[in-house]
């Protein structure tokens, strides 16, 4: 216990220099494409502490860039003291982020690598389990059955089939013909509802003529009423 608790100060101890030596440097290390180097994360324990050392560190930069900022706007180069004060932030976050992806990314890995074995060692125990149940289970003793009698004719004579042919096509043509009568008179039902319609638009068709024919009428009455009379000339 004591051993784990001066592990986990001195882990802490050291990571905390090396971030705080990380962010007073001038630059960021940086590998190959550009991104800034973190140093690899060995347990879940300095996993977490990276984390919450850089969110001490990301609300330390940002109270210092809010201040910074205060400060700008009473110099007389408000733009330039503005950028650099962004640029020093920019670098911190980036650092920052970097840290935080690559200890995220070990506890996840650390997660799966823990369930991976969780879920080998359930297999292994079940598979262990299967094979000591089935060497308790007595084996069974082969017991020889007799030959099956011969089977029974089954299905219904050709006799009997036509018969019940026959009586179904009795059936249907029953109700056929008691359904003749209901199937008229729908046919007449249906007949007259089309001439129904058909004498109702004629009726339509009709008064809408009648209406036109009296609106051309008007027409033609207003027109003739509108145009002035030609005058005739006196007579010399």
């Amino acid at each position: 216990m004591m051993a784990n608790t001066l592990y986990k100060l001195a882990t802490g101890m050291g990571l905390a220099l090396v971030l705080s030596a990380c962010a007073h440097q001038g630059g960021t290390a940086l590998d190959e494409v550009g991104a800034p180097q973190v140093p690899a994360t060995l347990s879940v324990d300095e996993a977490d502490a990276k984390l919450k050392l850089a969110a001490s560190e990301r609300e330390a930069a940002e109270n210092e860039f809010a201040a910074r900022e205060q400060e700008c706007y009473n110099k007389f180069f408000v733009n330039s003291c503005l950028d650099k004060a962004k640029e020093k932030r920019r670098l911190i976050l980036v650092r920052l982020r970097a840290v935080e992806a690559e200890a995220n990314h070990f506890k996840r890995a650390e997660s799966v690598r823990l369930r991976d074995i969780d879920l080998a060692k359930t297999q292994e125990d079940a598979r262990l389990d299967a094979e000591q149940r089935a060497a308790a289970v007595p084996k069974p003793v082969k017991v020889v059955a007799p030959e099956p009698a011969p089977p029974k004719p089954q299905g219904k004579s050709v006799a009997e089939r036509e018969a019940e042919h026959a009586a179904k096509l009795q059936k249907l043509a029953a109700e056929e013909a008691a359904e003749a009568p209901r199937r008229a008179a729908r046919e007449a039902q249906f007949a007259k509802k089309q001439a129904e319609a058909v004498a109702r638009q004629k009726r339509v068709a009709q008064r809408l003529a009648e209406r036109q024919a009296e609106a051309d009428a008007k027409a033609a009455k207003a027109a003739a009423a509108s145009t002035p009379a030609t005058a005739v000339p006196p007579a010399k």
